[in-house]
């Protein structure tokens, strides 16, 4: 089972991706795009990464914004799987 982040790990987590909010064990960020449509083409790739690395975030869809929120539930802790998965995402250009 993955591990949570020690404290250090969390530092380095926020200030490596500052668009990203950590609460307690979850780390959320929201999008904006042009229209649903668009948003709708973020949230087709997410889940396709999320459903390879077998990690699945919260996603929130409101018209043209998503919310993300990553949590590793199995651990109910925030860990180097999530780190992953947002990184990915963040490697994006979008």
């Amino acid at each position: 089972m993955p591990t949570p982040l020690d404290d250090i790990e969390r530092s380095r987590f926020t200030g490596a991706h500052p668009h990203w909010t950590l609460d307690g064990e979850t780390a959320s960020r929201t999008f904006g795009f042009a229209d649903f449509a668009a948003a709708m083409g973020f949230v087709n790739r997410v889940g396709l990464v999320a459903a390879r690395a077998d990690h699945h975030p919260d996603i929130d869809i409101r018209w043209n914004r998503v919310t993300l929120a990553v949590s590793t539930h199995s651990a109910k802790a925030f860990t180097e799987r999530d780190v992953d998965l947002i990184e990915t995402i963040d490697g994006w250009d979008r």
